[in-house]
């Protein structure tokens, strides 16, 4: 018996949590008030985040979760057991607009499993794209998951529709995607995105006529590594980042872990390592953007090259580098600040604006808008010093979780 739409909505949109989802940031802003549908601004995407860092406002759907690869760590491989669902192309047109004009979303996230060919299902979702913006106008935020294997051609029409581009690299070795999924290609990944990025290039050079081509891409591209379906480390995979946002000024990169979902919340216990990982990945890498941390540096608190799971990885850096502390709020270059834990970047610049002027004390740091809590033992400013709390052996024990007595039962 056929499904109806609303069966494979259920099926598709649960089939899409595995992706990565993303921000409208860096695209280019398109409003409907001179005609058309939907928005990139304002009202038409809403910046809501998850605590990951995901962006929570959109379709975010496969168009099919047939697939005909078996990618070891895919719950939609050829060999899964899992309920199958297609949509057509005029069907995810038809959501996305109705979802738009209810207010449900504020855009598209479109990924698919590879049916028939890579070209084939790159094909049906540049149509999507292309329905979308020039049969019914829409112009709010497409994003659509591009499949490294199909012709340049249609990676280059996406690109013409879609505000960010996304292709994924798997697993953070190529050894890893040769080892789980042999029928993709490390090489053609890399040689896909290296396209993106000389298209991105290219639509922002005039012409001899003085004229811009099309936009591509505006947002930039992305892409999601697999986290935990291989022995990679930490280390490991933030080394793959630090290449990745080099080599292809890649918008972001997204980690997903390795986590099937059992039906059973007893297992509970069993599923929370995998996504603790993938949160302090997160942070990580917002520290390798935004802090001047490398992956090495970030990863080296712990002899076994992997992440502290009981505390973000600024803190665990801080405990296992003292010797670098306290720092003199007063007088310390800008590089330290951002160093210390429960300063971000915001109130390192607080900092440095409000010093000209006066000799910083506690109640200053406090107005700024610090996490004294986290920061006070790695501080000293007018009034304050931490004495032998920065060297004391019981600090970690400060932030670090409780103990928890885990059930069997």
């Amino acid at each position: 018996m056929p499904l109806s739409l609303s069966e494979k909505l259920a099926i598709l949109s649960d089939a899409a949590r595995y992706d990565a989802s993303c921000a409208s940031s860096g695209t280019s802003r398109r409003d409907s008030r001179s005609g058309g549908l939907g928005s990139t601004e304002g009202s038409g995407i809403c910046h809501a985040y998850a605590p990951d860092g995901r962006c929570i406002s959109l379709l975010k759907i496969l168009m099919t979760n047939f697939c005909i690869y078996d990618c070891a760590y895919c719950v939609n491989r050829v060999s899964s057991n899992t309920p199958r669902a297609r949509f057509t192309p005029e069907e995810v047109v038809t959501l996305t607009l109705e979802f738009y004009r209810r207010n449900y979303i504020e855009g598209l996230f479109l990924s698919s499993g590879i049916i028939r060919s890579p070209d084939a299902t790159m094909e049906a979702m540049v149509q999507i794209a292309r329905s979308l913006r020039e049969e019914h106008g829409f112009k709010g935020y497409i994003h659509l998951k591009t499949i490294p294997d199909a012709a340049p051609e249609l990676i280059d029409a996406a690109g013409l529709y879609a505000d960010r581009l996304s292709i994924n690299v798997e697993l953070p070795t190529e050894q890893a995607v040769k080892t789980y999924a042999p029928e993709k290609s490390p090489e053609t990944i890399r040689s896909a995105m290296a396209r993106v990025k000389t298209a991105r290039t290219a639509a922002k050079d005039r012409t001899a006529t003085g004229k811009r081509p099309p936009k591509f891409a505006p947002a930039g591209q992305s892409t999601q590594v697999i986290v935990g379906a291989d022995g990679s480390t930490d280390a490991t995979i933030l080394g793959q980042s630090t290449q990745l946002y080099g080599d292809y000024r890649l918008r972001r990169v997204y980690y997903s872990a390795f986590s099937p979902i059992p039906e059973s919340s007893a297992l509970l216990p069993l599923i929370k390592p995998p996504l603790i990982r993938e949160h302090r990945l997160y942070q990580a890498d917002w520290l390798m953007r935004f802090y001047g941390f490398d992956a090495a540096e970030i990863t080296s608190a712990r002899p076994d090259g992997n992440l502290d799971l009981d505390l973000d990885p600024k803190l665990a850096w801080a405990l296992a580098n003292r010797h670098l502390f306290p720092v003199q709020v007063q007088t310390a270059e800008k590089p330290l600040l951002l160093r210390v834990p429960g300063f971000g970047t915001k109130t390192v610049q607080r900092i440095l604006t409000a010093r000209r002027h006066r000799t910083l004390a506690w109640d200053d740091l406090k107005r700024i808008g610090a996490n004294l809590k986290s920061a006070a033992p790695f501080v000293t400013l007018r009034h304050w010093s931490p004495g032998a709390l920065t060297d004391s052996l019981a600090l970690r024990a400060r932030f670090a979780p409780p103990p928890e007595q885990l059930s069997l039962f």
